[in-house]
């Protein structure tokens, strides 16, 4: 399976760890840094994944359990009226993200910030995140990238002036963390809060 190249150096250290401990030590003590190897290549996995088609469907840009599905949170959105739809990550889903909607990026912005946990309200304003603006045919989508407690780093790897296709990879988050998508206020939803989704895979939202 594929794994995400921001875990490259994780798995390297681990597993560079875990081979002088047994060469020099013992085998035993080699046994933590393997395990913690394995935990790096099944954290950091990439599996490849078919996107469902249609241009003015809204993907889910990562795998989790859904917090938020209706009005914007007040405070957490850009200006304006949005529709929002967040979804939680544990450590043990798939945290490399996807693109939500086709179109073309407009806007890239990082914000540094606090770790405070990312299933708090708190946590859209507050914590580190990455934001990306997609103009489908007129229509702004808003993705961002927020970090947790755990995930103390996000990597997004769009820039502004490039054309995506729903359901690209585009970036990930280190350990639990969490998405918000932002949508206009037609847009007519398809998931409600408790609900569990699949990046690229689970329709959030149909766009009009």
């Amino acid at each position: 399976m594929r794994v995400d190249p921001a875990g490259y150096p994780f798995i390297g250290v681990s597993a560079g760890l875990a081979l002088v401990a047994g060469l020099v030590v013992s085998p035993w003590l080699a046994l933590p840094f393997v395990l913690l190897a394995g935990f790096f290549l099944f954290f950091f996995r990439d599996p490849d994944r078919t996107a469902a088609p249609g241009d003015d469907l809204v993907l889910s840009p990562a795998d989790g359990r859904v917090l938020v599905a209706g009005p914007a949170v007040a405070n957490a959105a850009p200006a304006g009226d949005w529709q929002q739809i967040s979804i939680f990550l544990s450590p043990m889903n798939v945290h490399v993200n996807r693109v939500p909607v086709s179109g073309r990026v407009t806007k890239v912005s990082y914000t540094p910030g606090r770790f405070l946990p990312a299933y708090a309200h708190d946590a859209a304003t507050a914590n580190e995140r990455s934001e990306i603006w997609i103009d489908h045919r007129g229509q702004p989508i808003v993705a961002r990238q927020i970090v947790g407690v755990l995930a103390r780093r996000v990597v997004c790897r769009l820039q502004a002036g490039v054309d995506v296709r729903a359901g690209d990879r585009y970036g990930v988050m280190k350990f639990g963390s969490r998405m918000d998508i932002f949508l206009p206020m037609s847009a007519e939803l398809k998931v409600e809060v408790g609900a569990v989704v699949r990046a690229a895979e689970t329709i959030i939202a149909v766009l009009h």
